[in-house]
């Protein structure tokens, strides 16, 4: 072998020797894998803006749940709940329509989390919360986090076809015997799950870069479905890990750099998508 194959061996292997890069890997591989899944479902649905509003609307759960010793976990489904509930309160109001209702729950939520962090008792540190910390993933968070992410993908495979009849035919789903809404119900239920799993590495702020970002960038490059999903996994799992990398070599923080790349994944499919047409005319 020689000394320059060998060092880069070296600089690939040596990140990855510590036990928290290991875990980090591993969390970065199972986000890539519940995000590209779900995430083509929430783009052909349109459901980022719902996607967004449920990840920032969490952030008093996540802060309360360390001042009472409940785990982040359970903290963020909590939060979720509630952030759900006040959309759905607000938009009954007849003078504030949907979009205004997600609107002011979705800064109204952030904001009183975020005085709620100002508190000296609060153990955590509101920088981990909006930004997340994948090197400090535990054995237990990925036990955790596996186990969220199977039952949504066990469900999205169980009800694959009853989620493509009702998004690109309603009208015609409901003589198959599919019921649009209960659809809709699954697709968010589905997210608020892949929230919670990805929320611990990727904080409260970029959650959604990584349920959003990969998918739309494989939709720029194919219309078909399954090798949307696939195309979308490996994006993110590439991002995942190229900014595992940075984040090493660079000492800078792992979330966003993860973040960072799954932007710049979009980008450069978009421009790609913008090429080739022209190419090929």
């Amino acid at each position: 072998m020689t000394l320059s194959s060998a060092t880069v061996l070296d600089v690939l292997a040596d990140p990855f020797a510590q036990g928290l890069m290991q875990r980090a890997l591993l969390e970065v591989l199972l986000l890539a894998l519940v995000g590209g899944a779900l995430g083509c479902w929430i783009v052909l649905a349109e459901l980022s803006y719902g996607a967004e509003s449920l990840a920032h609307g969490m952030l008093p759960g996540l802060v309360l749940a360390p001042l009472v010793g409940l785990p982040l976990l359970l903290g963020g489904a909590a939060g979720i709940l509630v952030a759900a509930l006040a959309i759905a309160l607000a938009s009954r109001v007849r003078t504030v329509g949907r979009d205004d209702a997600t609107a002011v729950a979705v800064t109204t939520l952030p904001g009183l989390g975020a005085l709620l962090a100002l508190s000296a008792e609060t153990p955590v540190g509101i920088g981990a919360l909006l930004f997340g910390d994948v090197l400090a993933t535990t054995t237990g968070d990925l036990l955790a986090g596996a186990a969220l992410a199977a039952v949504v993908l066990v469900t999205l495979r169980l009800a694959h076809w009853r989620l493509l009849a009702a998004g690109f035919d309603r009208g015609g789903a409901r003589a198959l015997g599919v019921s649009p809404l209960l659809a809709d119900v699954v697709l968010l239920t589905l997210l608020a799950l892949a929230v919670l799993v990805a929320v611990q590495g990727l904080g409260n702020l970029l959650v959604v870069a990584v349920l959003v970002a990969p998918a739309a960038a494989a939709r720029l490059l194919t219309r078909r479905l399954a090798p949307m999903m696939v195309l979308a996994v490996v994006l993110g799992a590439l991002a995942g890990i190229a900014g595992l990398y940075l984040s090493y070599y660079a000492r800078v923080a792992a979330g966003a750099s993860i973040a960072g790349l799954l932007v710049l994944g979009y980008l450069l499919a978009w421009l790609a998508a913008s090429v080739a047409p022209a190419r090929s005319g």
